[in-house]
């Protein structure tokens, strides 16, 4: 009996990219002595995209598509996505051409060597330059102040196996930052290097505050540094501030009539006090708001419907 390769796709109005890639999918795996399923997961899309997957899965019952209530963002759908697999291995790839369809054949070629994690790694891009630059800083920096090694320029794209998915589940956590919490997983992850090319249709769901999302949500799920810093920063700006008080004071007793102090200090120095502490506060927040989150232990998606399942 063959093995079972789950695909999961996680979709957002990509009315333009999901006729071709269910096509291109279908033809890859044609030519692998596999079984599969391509599930594909869509965050409630208000174009055209729903009806062209309901005509897809009519036709090819190896299509199964999970159709949210609301758009639960670009985190939750696709591990939701990745645990209603049945495959004995699970292949993330998304909508957009960014991932390669070249990448699934090398992928179950790594995993039938014992590999159980496998990710894609950009090593080029035809994004723009800042666009990369960016993202090449923000992972260079979250390695240096994580507690786990991270991959950097992983799109999250790769295979996991079912041994992997099922840990996935265990851990329940409702808004994980994904690479990372693979990293908590296994230390030993397999990374195949790729170019990344254009997205191929429509229009990108990146946006500042998805990569501002993903940044933070990667800092204060693994890493204790902004807390320890806050501490340090506490304490170095008392000691600095009694010995400025201390040094004015005395100043003052010393030259009362010829020493003033003056309006600007004071002004200037509570507003670099108050800057400091609303962007700690800002911080703090942040990890309070992740702790809520997986208190309050919310679903990662509400179904509406569900077709070839």
């Amino acid at each position: 009996m063959s093995k079972k390769i789950s695909i999961i796709t996680p979709t957002f109005n990509e009315e333009k990219n999901i006729e071709k890639l269910c096509s291109e999918i279908s033809k890859e795996m044609s030519k692998l002595d596999y079984d599969y399923e391509h599930i594909i997961i869509d965050n409630h899309s208000n174009d055209q995209t729903i009806s062209i997957l309901k005509k897809i899965a009519e036709k090819d019952k190896k299509v199964k598509i999970i159709i949210n209530t609301r758009n639960f963002g670009h985190i939750r759908s696709p591990i939701y996505g990745m645990l209603q697999a049945t495959g004995d291995a699970c292949i993330l790839m998304n909508s957009d051409f960014q991932d390669p369809i070249e990448l699934i054949p090398q992928y179950i070629r790594e995993w039938e060597q014992g590999s159980q994690i496998i990710l894609g790694q950009r090593s080029s891009s035809d994004e723009n330059f800042f666009m990369n630059s960016f993202k090449d800083f923000f992972y260079k920096f979250i390695n240096k102040i994580s507690d786990v090694p991270l991959m950097r320029n992983t799109t999250g794209s790769g295979l996991f196996t079912k041994n992997i998915v099922d840990q996935i589940r265990k851990i329940d956590d409702p808004y994980p930052y994904f690479r990372g919490l693979l990293s908590e997983i296994s230390s030993q992850i397999k990374l195949i290097q790729f170019h990344q090319p254009k997205r191929s249709g429509g229009e990108t769901k990146n946006n500042f505050y998805t990569l501002y999302d993903i940044g933070v949500l990667g800092i204060v799920k693994h890493s204790k540094l902004p807390l320890r810093l806050m501490t340090f920063i506490g304490f170095f700006t008392s000691i600095i501030s009694i010995m400025i008080a201390t040094v004015f004071f005395f100043y003052k007793i010393l030259f009362w009539n010829s020493f003033e102090v003056g309006v600007a200090p004071l002004v200037i120095g509570l507003f670099t006090i108050a800057s400091i502490q609303i962007f700690l506060l800002g911080f703090i927040g942040e990890y309070v708001m992740t702790i809520l989150t997986h208190t309050r232990k919310l679903p990662l998606v509400v179904e509406k419907e569900r077709i070839n399942f």
